[in-house]
């Protein structure tokens, strides 16, 4: 069965033009770079592993005794991987006849391999180093857990953000941190100042998008641990 979909289309055109826009800045840099040979394999290698997709649309020839390199696009490949997008070819045994309900159980099956790769990715639900069977159910119940946050954070994302995976999101949440200032007083005590980064403009908007609010700085604190003997 041929199946088609704009969705689809669009989604993988915007994931292979940002992979794409990627490899190429960071050919251009690496071409900048003061590296030796090996060095230079190494890297275009970790490049190549990042974007793998994209790396298939250059041709790229690196010098046989210098640490130097020339690549192009391949339009002829791009363009055959512009007519493939969004655009399948489903082999089932299935005798459903209708197409639409063949291009559902697909969805759902990819949602399901996707299920699988985000527990074992995401959410490291393995390895299990638990011995007690009591500790293992009790991992693989938070780990279910964590995948209901996860899901809900995608559909969060689906709603109000379109085109922003839960992982792209939990990517940038990541760059807030939290952090602990302790300051010395002169009566033997310390003032701790409990802070978290401020946003940066691109998480900034995401936030606005999600319709979520930081919540105040906490107050300082100070130990008490030394004061009676101060006083």
């Amino acid at each position: 069965m041929y199946a088609e979909s704009r969705d689809r289309i669009a989604k993988e055109r915007s994931m292979r033009q940002r992979l794409l826009k990627w490899l190429w800045a960071r050919l251009a840099a690496l071409r900048e770079m003061d590296l030796t040979r090996d060095a230079l394999l190494m890297k275009l290698g970790h490049a190549q592993s990042k974007a793998p997709a994209a790396w298939r649309l250059i041709d790229l020839s690196v010098q046989a005794n210098a640490a130097s390199f020339t690549y192009r696009l391949n339009r002829a490949k791009l363009r055959q991987v512009r007519r493939r997008e969004g655009r399948y070819l489903l082999r089932t045994n299935l005798t459903e006849t209708d197409p639409v309900k063949l291009w559902e159980y697909y969805l759902q099956l990819v949602r399901v391999e996707e299920a699988f790769r985000t527990l074992k990715s995401d959410l490291a639900i393995r390895p299990i180093y638990h011995q007690h069977p009591s500790r293992i159910e009790a991992h693989v119940f938070l780990s279910f857990l964590a995948y209901c946050l996860y899901v809900t954070l995608g559909r969060t994302l689906h709603a109000l953000a379109p085109g922003l995976t839960a992982r792209s999101a939990l990517e940038k949440f990541a760059a807030m941190q939290m952090v602990d200032v302790h300051l010395p007083t002169t009566d033997g005590r310390e003032l701790i100042l409990s802070r978290y980064t401020e946003p940066q403009r691109e998480l900034a908007l995401l936030l606005e998008r999600l319709e979520l609010t930081l919540p105040a700085q906490p107050k300082p604190r100070i130990t008490a641990a030394e004061a009676a003997t101060a006083l």
